[in-house]
């Protein structure tokens, strides 16, 4: 059979080579499904499943991943030995594999249950291995049951090539292996970010984000609580997809109706704190470019890319934003304001986040964001926990008529809608800052220059006679590049935007899994379309966010009262990863943490001589009973990260600071205790 130059023939049809890079994407481009678990377009070729086996007439049987496409190929994707041996596969697949479906968490989207009914696997003739292994749910933010893994390694690679992190890997061998942290610690003990971009990936249920619905439904039938929702901007165009929406359709409405339906007593929006972060954010960005305070400044919204900077880049904490993230805005707010204005005793408020982000659920119990041992954000839930929250209840959620957020927490600007997307904050930030450095109107609201999917979009504005750079970088991969650029003095910038997520947060760990071409684009569009059709677009015209800091927060922002409620600190997690040992362990109940670094590859590192100098002060002062000194042996410089002391809360160079001033925030520090 004669075929065109640049042409492959599949199945007796001649289709064009465009530029794809392998069998698998011109295959799929001609309408052809084939299975796979392994490959992602976004990810290296892996090549492991072996289930997108075709055969090249004159060649035999390869794994179509992993084999560039020539022209003249002649393909076959469908035969007797190619369907019977991708049956075989799944066969020994699941002979390995948990099977309690029913009970699992991607029952409903599961691509070993789809690829076994598509190859007509009615029965699996190898004998289930005995042995299970622990379910590690040691995160706040997943859980990981390796008795569910194909060893397919998306996780892994998603970890390592789009986050830079590498927290899980392959260990062991043959028959043994398996998908774990380094020395099969859990993940609470190794470096993970809780992004949840491995339970994106993972094709079973493997990795999925840990539910709280059991402690939501507690609280939605005790009479006693009001428990009330807070709404993140990306989960309304996505939440769509379990109920058959086209992909970014906003569903705001019935999504309300539907928690209305389950017991919620008041649905609010958290597009009403993202505004009150840009008041708090672009506030302190203009007062660190007006006094000379540290730049770039960088955003706080993202837990995920603020655990990844402590852990890694505890140097550049005093240049990320002090503002608290919307979700910790918002609880702290109506933790603050709403047992008045609702009536009801302050213990009996039940705030529940609906978040795209498992990172959130880290979040919410942080000690820091507590307060008299209570926390902002009692529970969070994923958009896909909430989806199954709504079928379990039997609701058809689009054939339910549309209502509004509650005011006055639910009121927003388009500003505040726009945070889901990549280049959202900083888009909204612009539109405040750039506003209060000219003194006047926007003429127009937009600033394009930052949206897209390119992992890095850079812009210079000229506002005032003043040069504003920024950046925008979305996976975490992308910010470290960025970063060493940053730290090399390759780049200057005064403020960039970090979301660890592709896309941001409408591809969030606890969003619908889509692996559809251009998924992330059109979930953005539709948070750009709700944008236009707010009446506002501006965060700081919202007068409901100017009202709350006129009776609460001092009456602009900035403020002390402001600062004391919506701001945060942060915590060097990189002295938690080093090689530590014990000095001091007092036997008081609550003890003050201390940790010194000395540094194993720089002779002049003073920290030997502090940890000394400390031990010594608080046996001297009579603290030794109410502290727990640490030391942590890195073999990074201290010029290139390496965080000299913490006290409590405190990150502090060890440069800078002498005994005596040491002792002094010691003893402060043991007083707030």
């Amino acid at each position: 059979m004669e075929t065109k130059p640049n042409t492959i023939t599949i199945n007796n049809i001649e289709v064009a080579i465009e530029g794809e890079r392998n069998l698998l994407e011109v295959i799929r481009k001609a309408g052809i499904d084939l299975p796979t678990f392994c490959y992602h377009s976004e990810l290296s070729i892996y090549g492991a499943c072996r289930l997108c086996l075709v055969e090249v007439v004159g060649r035999g049987v390869t794994a179509a991943c992993s084999t560039a496409p020539r022209a003249g190929m002649v393909i076959k994707t469908e035969t007797a030995q190619l369907r019977n041996m991708r049956k075989i596969n799944i066969e020994l697949l699941l002979a390995n594999h948990k099977r309690e479906c029913p009970s699992c968490a991607r029952s409903n989207n599961c691509n070993l249950q789809d690829i076994a009914r598509r190859l007509g696997v009615s029965e699996i003739r190898y004998k289930q291995t005995e042995k299970t292994l622990p379910i590690d749910d040691s995160s706040d933010s997943i859980v990981r049951d390796p008795n569910k893994c194909v060893l397919c390694g998306d996780c892994v690679r998603v970890c390592s090539e789009v986050q830079s992190v590498g927290a899980i890997d392959f260990a062991f061998r043959g028959a043994k292996a398996r998908v774990a942290p380094a020395f099969d610690k859990n993940l609470n003990e190794v470096e993970c970010v809780n992004c949840g971009q491995c339970a994106a990936v993972c094709p079973t249920g493997a990795i999925v984000p840990k539910p709280d619905y059991d402690k939501v439904w507690a609280a939605l039938n005790d009479p006693e609580k009001v428990v009330i929702a807070q709404i993140a901007p990306a989960v309304r165009v996505a939440l769509g997809e379990y109920f058959g929406c086209k992909i970014g359709e906003n569903v705001e409405g019935q999504m309300i109706s539907a928690l209305k339906l389950m017991g919620f007593d008041y649905v609010y929006d958290t597009c009403f704190s993202a505004d009150m972060t840009i008041f708090e954010e672009a506030t302190e960005l203009l007062e660190r470019i007006q006094n000379g305070g540290k730049l770039p400044m960088f955003t706080s919204c993202c837990p995920a890319w603020v655990k990844f900077a402590e852990i890694y880049y505890p140097e550049l904490l005093p240049n990320l934003s002090s503002t608290r993230s919307p979700q910790q805005i918002f609880g702290a707010v109506a933790r603050q304001t709403l047992p008045a204005k609702l009536g009801i005793k302050p213990e009996n408020l039940v705030i529940v986040s609906i978040m795209p982000c498992v990172a959130k659920k880290f979040e919410a119990k942080l000690d820091k964001f507590k307060r008299d041992g209570r926390p902002d954000v009692d529970y969070v839930v994923s958009t896909v926990g909430l989806a199954q929250m709504i079928k379990s209840m039997g609701i058809n959620m689009m054939q339910l008529p549309q209502e509004s957020f509650d005011m006055p927490l639910g009121f927003s600007t388009g500003g505040g809608v726009i945070f889901g997307a990549t280049g959202g904050v900083m888009e909204a930030a612009l539109r405040y800052a750039v506003e209060k450095l000219e003194g006047k109107p926007l003429e127009k609201v937009d600033f394009k220059e930052v949206r897209g999917m390119a992992s890095l979009r850079e812009a210079t504005y000229n506002v005032s006679g003043k040069e504003v750079k920024v950046a925008v970088v979305h996976t975490l991969s992308a910010a470290r590049k960025l970063i060493e650029k940053i730290k090399a003095g390759e780049a200057d910038y005064q403020f960039v935007e970090v979301m660890s997520c592709p896309g941001g947060c409408i591809a969030g760990g606890g969003q619908p899994i889509n692996t559809t071409p251009g998924f992330r684009q059109q979930r953005a569009s539709g948070l750009y379309s709700a944008d236009k059709t707010r009446r506002l677009q501006k965060s700081q015209d919202n007068f409901l966010v100017a009202q709350c800091y006129e009776e609460n927060y001092g009456g602009k922002p900035g403020s002390h009262e402001a600062h004391e409620a919506l701001h945060t600190r942060y915590q060097n997690r990189g002295q938690i990863f080093d090689a530590r040992q014990n000095v001091l362990c007092g036997s008081a109940e609550k003890k003050l943490p201390i940790c010194v670094t000395i540094c194993t590859q720089q002779q002049d590192c003073n920290g030997q001589e502090l940890l000394v100098g400390l031990v010594g002060f608080v046996k001297q002062n009579g603290l030794a009973e109410k502290v727990d000194i640490d030391a942590t042996f890195s073999s990074r410089p201290q010029k290139e990260g390496t965080i000299g002391i913490t006290i409590g809360d405190l990150v502090l160079d060890m440069e800078d600071y002498s005994i005596e001033t040491l002792g002094q925030a010691i003893k402060e520090g043991i007083a707030a205790l």
